[in-house]
Parts: C-alpha cells; sequence; structure tokens
C-alpha cells in the first residue's frame, strides 16, 4: 500500500512539473517576442516597451485561453469590421466576441494596425520612447477599461526594464531600416509561420518595391526617405477626398500633416498618411529661396512644432535663405 501511494504521488508530482513547465513565464515570454516588438517599434512606430507590455497583460504572459488557443495576446475583440475567425470569452459582458488568427504573429500586426485607427492617433505625437505617455494616452482612448490600465502597463515596463527596447527600435529609425523578424527559441518559431517572414529591408534600397504598393486603386503609396507612408496629390484631389479614401478622419489627416482647415491641395503636394517624425532623416538643411518652416518640415516629414522648436523660432518666422536648419537633436 506504502509503494502505491509513494507511487501515485511521484506520477503526480511529475504531472504537476509538466503543467507548470508547460506555462511560459515573464521572462520567457519577453524573451520568445522582444525582437517581434522591436520590429513593430521600427516598421510602426509604436514603442517595444509598449507591445511587449500590453502583451504580457492581456495575455498574462502568453498562458490565457485567448493566447494559446487563439493566438490573441492583446486581447482585441471582433469589432464589426472583423471578418476573420472568432473566438468567444467572458470579458466585460459573457461570452464576448474576440478576433482569432492562424498564428501569434499575425496578432502582433493586427496590434500595430489597430493602434493607427483614428481615435488613437493622438498617441503617433508623443516620442517613441515616451512609453509613460503612450501607457496613460492607451487608457484615455479607450483601449482598456481597468482604471489601473495605465499604471499596470508602466509597472510591468518599469519592473522588467522594457525600456531598453525602445532604445533598439530609435536605433533602427534613426538608420531608416527595419530589422529581421528572427526567431529566438521554438516556442517563438512555433508561434510564427513561414510566409510572414521578412527581410531587413531599407528605405532608401527598396523604395521601387514600396512604391508598387497602391490604396484603394487610386493612389500610389510611397515611403518617404524619413519612414513614412506618403500619396502623392492629383489634379482635383481634396484632404476630405484622400481621407475618405483611406476611410480616415480629415482632422486626422491634417494633424499627421500639420495642415489647416483651409488648406487646398494642388498636384504633386505630399499627403502623409501617418503622423510625421520627430526628428528627420538628416541632420541639418540649408534653406533656398521660398522655403518656409512648414515647407520644410513637410518636405522632410519632421513634425512642424518639432522643427520649430529644434530651431527656437515661430511657424509664422520667415527664412532667409541660407539658413542653417537644425534637423534632429544632436
Amino acid at each position: 500500500m506504502y509503494k502505491i501511494v509513494l507511487l501515485s504521488l511521484c506520477v503526480l508530482c511529475s504531472y504537476t512539473a509538466f503543467a507548470e513547465s508547460d506555462e511560459l513565464t515573464r521572462g520567457e515570454y519577453i524573451e520568445i517576442w522582444k525582437e517581434e516588438a522591436v520590429y513593430q517599434m521600427a516598421a510602426h512606430s509604436i514603442p517595444a516597451s509598449i507591445t511587449l507590455a500590453q502583451g504580457i497583460l492581456e495575455s498574462r504572459d502568453g498562458n490565457s485561453r485567448l493566447a494559446k488557443e487563439g493566438n490573441n495576446h492583446f486581447g482585441i475583440k471582433c469589432h464589426s469590421d472583423w471578418e476573420g475567425k472568432r473566438i468567444y470569452e467572458d470579458d466585460d459582458e459573457r461570452n464576448e466576441c474576440f478576433r482569432q488568427y492562424r498564428n501569434a504573429r499575425e496578432s502582433f500586426d493586427d496590434h500595430s494596425d489597430f493602434l493607427k485607427k483614428a481615435r488613437y492617433a493622438q498617441l503617433f505625437e508623443l516620442e517613441m520612447t515616451d512609453y509613460k505617455g503612450w501607457a496613460r494616452g492607451l487608457k484615455e482612448c479607450g483601449y482598456a477599461t481597468s482604471p489601473e490600465y495605465a499604471k499596470s502597463l508602466i509597472r510591468i515596463i518599469e519592473e522588467n526594464n522594457l525600456q531598453q527596447y525602445d532604445e533598439q527600435g530609435v536605433q533602427y529609425a534613426g538608420r531608416n531600416e527595419v530589422p529581421d523578424r528572427r526567431e529566438n527559441s521554438p516556442r517563438a518559431r512555433l508561434a510564427s509561420s513561414p510566409e510572414k517572414r521578412t527581410s531587413k529591408r531599407s528605405t532608401t534600397s527598396n523604395q521601387d518595391e514600396r512604391s508598387e504598393i497602391t490604396l484603394a486603386g487610386n493612389h500610389e503609396v510611397r515611403v518617404s526617405d524619413n519612414n513614412i507612408k506618403y500619396v502623392v496629390a492629383r489634379e482635383g484631389d481634396t484632404r476630405a477626398s484622400i481621407a475618405r479614401e483611406i476611410d480616415l478622419n480629415v482632422m486626422i489627416l491634417n494633424r499627421f500633416n500639420d495642415f489647416s482647415s483651409g488648406t487646398e491641395l494642388n498636384a504633386g503636394d505630399i499627403v502623409y498618411l501617418q503622423p510625421k517624425r520627430m526628428k528627420a532623416s538628416l541632420a541639418e538643411y540649408t534653406s533656398v529661396e521660398g522655403d518656409t518652416w512648414f515647407s520644410i518640415s513637410h518636405r522632410h516629414g519632421i513634425k512642424l512644432k518639432q522643427l520649430c522648436k529644434l530651431n527656437g523660432v515661430s511657424p509664422e518666422k520667415p527664412i532667409e535663405s541660407g539658413t542653417r536648419v537644425t534637423m534632429k537633436r544632436h
């Protein structure tokens, strides 16, 4: 009898150890997905620390049912525009509909796309390293209902030093590069699909490839030297017509481009489809005849307010030809 009990205990302990080992620790989750978070930051300007912290919080370190069975790491619900597979889980209400993905990497891609909705546009006005501002902004924009959501994200970031990955993302952005989407563990390889892998691409060496992408069949989508998607206005285009084409509120389009409510487009004008950056791709620019602070900021994809701040001027101040203009912090 003693031997039977002892054997049963051994089997139970072995099963428990196996069950526990099947759960990811927080450290393992970070190790698996840190490079993916840096990739998303370089490609979409979303802080890697925020991506990781949201994944940790929403998926319970990758161990939630939504993450394991639905590959949903960010708790994104179906909403009316979702046409993919669905998985149901109790949340604010019973049996709510959540998005289901073929693999976890699709969840990271969709998370970045989801944050580009108009309701989150103000977040892209922040510095990419301002994880506290992003955490508070996500709560203010209604990403989660918990009143402690921002504090939870900030705590996860700081306790695990996730801000170090923001620095990596900034370095890639500074070189106008998007890193490889490599996997660094068997679990990560299982979580991804081969067709989703991409190679490192420079915005300068692959400009022709990206310019072939079309948007709604009307305009050619290009990528600037500062890694921002844009279209070139045609005769008859207006801010409202382009905003409709990309399903974006015209006020958000104005904000992306530093347009005023009275701005009229001319054929050949650049219209950015994403927020301009906090710095240009070049460190300094020498002005020419006819330049304004707006035209310089728009040509080089740097926010007008930031450009003026770097140079200690107001947007309305005239600029003389030959002026050396600071385009990024040294």
